[in-house]
């Protein structure tokens, strides 16, 4: 019995530069030809491993090839019915002849065996052929479709992230102009009365400024880089508010240098200012903290303010840090809001805990 690797029937795959996947595929081709050479001499006991072995690789090389030269003229379509109505009958012919020229037996001539000895060696390649081709085509189209849908998924992503980076764009570009206005507004307000304090005003909007140069336009920073922002801002804030804020930083040295995307903390800080504090007669204190926690970087923002309000969506970028932190960490990252005793708001943040390494 004379047979064909099921390999053979594979057309070749996209892309044609990747040469680890002709590699691949050629050294199974090998093997799998080799596997059904070995069971020809356990089925047919007039047949040498030698002879068998040259006709098993001879049949399945001489498919794969044309195969590939069909591929070639007409592209990447499987074109299943052609192949094997052509390429698998023919693949078979020139495997034999292949394997002739090799000195294996003539299985073409009638003068080499009896009649139904050949057309049983003719039939059962050619019925293996067909199936092998049949086989293959219908598992490149299923490669082809994986492959599709992970170019898709990779698109997908791409352009969630494009549409984050949009989105934090737009963020910072709500934040930066009003703070800055309000910021110099009230510099101009203290150049006359109180140039001393005006002067220190200053030197927090350059400390903020240059924190901020850069920070926003990559997609990682670091918790320390966020909370040289935060001491800035709260420092022009605290000046404008006098003795109505209060503020406490808690970020350990050792967590300074954890890895973290840009505009997290600070649209809390300033949420926690403008609906908690600004609000409340007494004003209040807001605590910032760092803490890790098996793998889980955990933030807090508290405000000791009026409180949770009743309308929901205050806030400014609350749904955007929810949606960067799913698109960034699934699962892993949260921001949730909670009531803080005896009055005021704290907002958590979880993300994973990763060092940001320094080139």
């Amino acid at each position: 019995m004379t047979t064909s690797s099921p390999l053979s029937g594979l057309p070749p795959c996209p892309p044609h530069h990747d040469w680890r996947y002709w590699l691949r595929n050629f050294g199974i081709l090998l093997v799998v030809n080799t596997l059904i050479g070995a069971l020809e001499v356990l089925l047919d006991p007039h047949i040498t491993l030698h002879d068998a072995m040259l006709l098993s690789h001879s049949i399945g090389l001489s498919l794969w090839a044309l195969n590939i030269g069909f591929s070639r003229l007409v592209g990447e379509r499987p074109l299943l019915l052609w192949r094997l109505l052509l390429i698998a009958p023919l693949g078979v012919i020139c495997g034999l002849l292949l394997s002739q020229a090799l000195g294996a037996p003539d299985l073409l001539s009638l003068h080499s065996a009896p009649p139904e000895r050949l057309w049983r060696n003719l039939g059962s390649s050619l019925l293996i052929g067909l199936a092998a081709t049949a086989f293959f085509v219908l598992l490149y189209r299923l490669h082809a479709s994986t492959l599709a849908l992970a170019i898709e998924q990779q698109r997908a992503a791409e352009l969630k992230q494009a549409e984050t980076a949009a989105q934090l764009a737009m963020l910072q570009a709500q934040i930066e102009p009003h703070f800055l206005f309000n910021t110099l507004a009230n510099v101009q307000s203290l150049i006359d009365r109180d140039p001393a304090l005006a002067r220190i005003m200053l030197e927090h909007l350059n400390d903020y400024l240059r924190a901020t140069l850069g920070r926003t336009r990559s997609a990682r920073t670091t918790l320390g880089d966020e909370v040289a922002l935060l001491e800035a801002l709260l420092g022009i804030i605290g000046i404008r508010l006098g003795e109505r804020l209060r503020y406490q930083i808690d970020v350990p040295d050792h967590l300074r240098d954890a890895s973290l995307p840009p505009l997290l903390l600070q649209p809390l800080v300033e949420n926690a200012i403008e609906h908690g504090i600004e609000p409340a007669l007494a004003g209040g204190t807001i605590t910032v903290q760092a803490r890790e926690d098996n793998g889980l970087l955990r933030l807090s923002v508290t405000d000791t303010g009026i409180g949770l309000s009743p309308a929901p969506g205050q806030g400014v970028g609350l749904a955007n840090i929810r949606e960067r932190l799913a698109n960034l960490y699934g699962t892993a990252g949260q921001l949730q809001l909670f009531g803080n005793a005896p009055s005021g708001v704290r907002a958590e943040l979880q993300v994973p805990y990763r060092r940001e390494v320094m080139q």
